[in-house]
């Protein structure tokens, strides 16, 4: 499933129904506040059907209320929300290989096309510099990353630079200082470091540039804690998690901790997918996709260990 969330101010409805998902959806799940007293919006990206869902979370019931359907001409999959939540940016992983860029109505969360520009490849990830003037990207089946422009107005402009990586790169992200960018390579079994140029939009290979993974552990998905002194990082092939401590002086990771988010007793073959810190950073979530189960962990605020 991808589906990015975006709060919004609340709005009265009386369409309250349950909302379930028919299309088959591809895997991310982003969430943003703008006020406390703010209503959730939910953005899914249906890959089949070639269109997003709108969908209002209704959190007195636990329940999704469709607000709209917009078609996008093509396989939708990765989505990202700008840093002031007035974008939305869809990658379209079907041919020609583009990213639509959508204003976000900040009553109602609605989306209004704005523009579509070229990507340099099928992107399995996309995500913003801390800015919001970058588009990162990552492919999957091109083992490249790539930086595009984002102008004035929000659209997404020319691919301003491709590096090829390791095979398959997955995600790809900056911390919180805007001065490091991280991204995974599941074939490579290794996480690439950069140092981020905000100001022309460069990466440059950080010092030592590389995080190396075990063997077919497959890096997919990482996430920052809210402080930024710890990363943590799942494994698609062995459903591995793992801590590290971050260096944000030097954008150095080491390792601290590393379990498994399979449930006891499973024999099969692992195909872990996500992972997501509680808004307070307290528990930790991550999926894997043959045992369909959700794993939580609690997390220690002072160690970051699980």
């Amino acid at each position: 499933m991808t589906a990015n969330l975006a709060r919004m101010p609340e709005q009265p409805s009386a369409n309250r129904m349950r909302w379930r998902l028919a299309a088959r959806l591809a895997s991310l799940l982003v969430a943003a506040a703008c006020s406390a007293q703010a209503a959730t919006v939910v953005y899914v990206a249906n890959a089949d059907s070639q269109d997003i869902s709108v969908l209002r979370l209704d959190k007195s019931q636990g329940v999704l209320v469709p607000l709209d359907t917009v078609k996008v001409g093509g396989t939708a999959m990765p989505l990202a929300v700008s840093p002031d939540k007035r974008f939305l940016y869809a990658s379209l992983r079907s041919q020609p290989y583009r990213v639509t860029t959508f204003a976000i109505d900040p009553t109602s969360g609605r989306l209004t096309r704005l523009g579509e520009s070229a990507l340099a490849d099928s992107m399995a990830n996309i995500d913003t510099d801390r800015s919001g003037h970058w588009l990162f990207s990552a492919s999957y089946g091109g083992g490249t990353i790539a930086v595009n422009e984002i102008g004035k107005d929000g659209i997404v402009g020319a691919t301003r630079q491709l590096i090829e990586t390791a095979p398959n790169a997955h995600a790809i992200h900056a911390d919180a200082t805007n001065r490091f960018v991280l991204a995974t390579s599941l074939g490579g079994d290794n996480v690439s470091i950069w140092r981020f140029d905000a100001q022309r939009g460069r990466l440059t290979p950080n010092d030592p540039p590389l995080l190396a993974t075990p063997p077919k552990s497959g890096p997919r998905h990482f996430v920052w804690d809210k402080a930024q002194r710890f990363v943590y990082l799942l494994g698609e092939l062995d459903a591995s998690l793992a801590v590290y401590a971050w260096d944000d002086q030097r954008g150095v990771l080491r390792e601290l901790q590393r379990t498994t988010t399979l449930p006891a007793g499973f024999g099969g073959k692992p195909w872990a997918a996500d992972l997501h810190l509680s808004p307070d950073g307290r528990f930790l979530y991550a999926s894997e996709r043959s045992s369909s189960t959700i794993s939580m962990f609690r997390v220690d605020p002072a160690t970051g260990l699980l």
